[in-house]
């Protein structure tokens, strides 16, 4: 069957739209609904990317409500038989081994990641609002007025400075569980135990060993009975050369760390071929840490507050009481704890996408509607000269042609 045009399925929406819209559809709100309409066709070339929540709105949920209502109260149904529940790896406290290589590949191409970030950074530049979160990558900012956050321009015009990897890159943290399958922090341990890197947690949980962070390897399963955890091994503990009294759980921000000013990043100077391969190489460590993070998830859960950006990797949430997002008052500052995606661990600063970096063109509010937008990871390396894969053809709007300034007065 051939594809439909894009004419058929724009008047196939408009005839449908057109009787109950009255007079209603003038101005601002026509361009409204067109652009809703070409979001919601089924354009393979096209991703709309998500909207901005309200301080009121919760997060989607990544497994339906009803679904989880379902799974509650099957497990409530479960706890009144007294009787085992077999429980596998990762839920029984043992490593699922087909996932510790991937928990390395990730690890691995995050330092990577971070690496090539810091070098294209003098190469491309960074600049970030200095009244909002907004980020551009390029050497001259956009001039598209969107900051509204307070002490903003009347004209709502960004105010750019020079920004750093940390503006491309955001790190979110997350507490270390010396035992993933142990008790959840309470408020009063939040200035002992140590936060690191949700993705660095995730990695250690998986399977990694990093002696500043230790962790509680389990030899013997843990068992479900009604509901409750059996832990043999803290009845019988195994012998080992250090035993788990002999482990301080708590207390690592007290080490030293590595940060990344410690890695020599003074390296000869890079020409055209170089940075190009830097880029590559950028991009691919990328894809390869989403993926792999990806599927780490998928065993080894992380949890998400509903109406904050806190994180925790573990199969529950933490109960410090720092929530200050809608309606935290009636939890007393508890976390409304959700499971996480990707997007969560990993955030991708979506930033406005240059289309031709070299010509000097900067980025106007009148085309705003025309310019799409990338990661700022993606956008940084497609900068530098690397090849912008498939997936994310749909969401740089290249198939769209700029009109001048003049035109724009004559598009309906």
């Amino acid at each position: 069957m051939a594809a439909k045009s894009f004419a058929d399925i724009f008047w196939k929406h408009w005839m449908t739209l057109r009787p109950f819209a009255g007079d209603k559809l003038k101005g601002n709100s026509l361009s409204c609904e067109i652009r809703y309409m070409l979001s919601t066709c089924a354009f393979p070339e096209y991703t709309e990317l998500p909207g901005k929540l309200n301080k009121s709105e919760r997060k989607p949920f990544v497994v339906p409500i009803n679904e989880l209502k379902r799974k509650a109260q099957l497990q409530r149904e479960l706890r009144q038989e007294v009787r085992e529940v077999n429980l596998r790896p990762p839920e029984n406290g043992l490593l699922l081994k087909r996932l510790i290589p991937v928990a390395h590949e990730v690890y691995a191409s995050r330092s990577k990641l971070f690496y090539c970030v810091s070098r294209l950074i003098d190469k491309v530049g960074v600049h970030r609002c200095r009244a909002c979160a907004e980020v551009h990558v390029g050497h001259m900012p956009h001039t598209i007025r969107t900051c509204n956050a307070v002490g903003s321009r009347p004209t709502r015009e960004h105010s750019w400075e020079k920004g750093g990897i940390e503006d491309v890159l955001p790190i979110v943290e997350s507490f270390h569980l010396y035992d993933r399958l142990g008790r959840a922090v309470s408020h009063k341990e939040r200035v002992d135990i140590d936060r690191l890197p949700a993705i660095v947690e995730l990695c250690i949980q998986a399977g990694i060993d990093l002696p500043e962070y230790p962790t509680r390897r389990r030899v013997i399963p843990v068992y479900s009975i009604s509901g409750k955890i059996i832990d043999f091994e803290r009845r019988y503990p195994r012998d080992g050369p250090m035993s788990t009294e002999e482990i301080q759980a708590s207390g690592f921000w007290e080490k030293r760390r590595k940060s990344l000013q410690s890695i020599d990043l003074s390296m000869s100077e890079l020409d055209g071929n170089g940075i190009r391969d830097l880029a590559e190489e950028g991009l691919e460590a990328w894809e390869r840490l989403r993926s792999g993070a990806t599927r780490l998830m998928q065993k080894y859960g992380v949890q998400v507050c509903g109406y904050c950006p806190e994180v925790q990797v573990g199969p529950k949430g933490h109960r410090v009481r720092t929530c200050q997002a809608h309606k935290h008052q009636q939890r007393d500052g508890q976390h409304a704890w959700q499971e996480a995606t990707v997007d969560e661990i990993v955030p991708p600063v979506h930033v406005w996408h240059v289309r031709n970096p070299g010509s000097g063109e900067v980025i106007v509010d009148e085309l705003r509607w025309y310019y799409g937008k990338l990661p700022a990871v993606v956008e940084l390396c497609s900068q530098a000269g690397a090849q912008v894969g498939k997936e994310y053809w749909g969401m740089t709007r290249e198939d769209v042609s700029l009109p001048d300034l003049e035109e724009v007065k004559l598009v309906v």
